[in-house]
């Protein structure tokens, strides 16, 4: 069984009178341990198919549905803990809580599940390391820069080990050695560990490595390409 599963996927958005249709008549699947990029213009419908496919929004029309689980028919309860357990989130307004400090803005998740602090802490560190966060576990979001604040919140999307990870922008606002970098711990964890990984980017670096590039123009699918690994 595919982990995601879109069919026939429409979304509309209402603003008053006037109907805006962001994804329409969408229909894919993607198979777990996949390292695929959602790529496209502004516009095109990528940020809001990652809101579908991580339950934080519902389709308008056709079928989402997460590892057997139907997103519109699944209790809002079940899908919070499905997300909790399951799914990892890169905002691209990064979504760090302005009273924590970066090492709990980024243990956040795994203290939601249970993990022991001191855990939490040895893996939250591990990864300041390897995202050059090192010295930075007492400030505070506005004591950060927005890169930083980016990376935090990429450490939270992947502390927990997740099954999925969906990012927007993940390298937005990241110079192009700490987008490599950032991309090479990506796809080490695709590797290793066979986490799946949908982003939604238009970034070259980004779309040079997925092993699938999926192309979306005006909230449809416009191309669908595999590569080799």
């Amino acid at each position: 069984m595919s982990l995601i599963q879109l069919d026939k996927v429409c979304k509309t958005y209402r603003t008053g009178n006037l109907e805006v249709p962001a994804v329409i008549d969408f229909t894919a699947t993607i198979e777990a341990g996949e390292f695929t990029v959602l790529a496209g213009p502004s516009g095109s419908g990528k940020t809001t198919l990652l809101n579908l496919i991580g339950c934080l929004d519902q389709p308008s029309s056709g079928q989402v549905v997460l590892d057997g689980r139907n997103v519109a028919t699944t209790p809002t309860r079940k899908l919070a803990d499905f997300r909790l357990q399951h799914i990892g989130f890169i905002f691209q307004s990064y979504n760090l809580i302005p009273v924590l400090t970066a090492l709990e803005n980024a243990e956040f998740t795994l203290m939601l599940r249970g993990v022991p602090q001191q855990q939490r802490h040895q893996r939250v560190r591990e990864l300041f390391a390897l995202l050059g966060l090192e010295g930075l576990e007492d400030r505070r979001p506005n004591d950060l820069s927005g890169g930083q604040q980016q990376r935090v919140a990429i450490a939270r999307a992947i502390a927990a080990e997740p099954a999925v990870v969906l990012a927007d922008e993940p390298t937005a606002n990241l110079d192009s050695r700490a987008g490599r970098d950032l991309l090479e711990l990506m796809y080490r964890l695709n590797r290793e560990q066979q986490t799946t990984f949908v982003f939604s980017s238009h970034d070259p670096q980004v779309v040079d490595m997925a092993r699938r590039v999926i192309s979306l123009h005006d909230g449809r699918l416009a191309d669908d390409q595999r590569r080799k690994p």
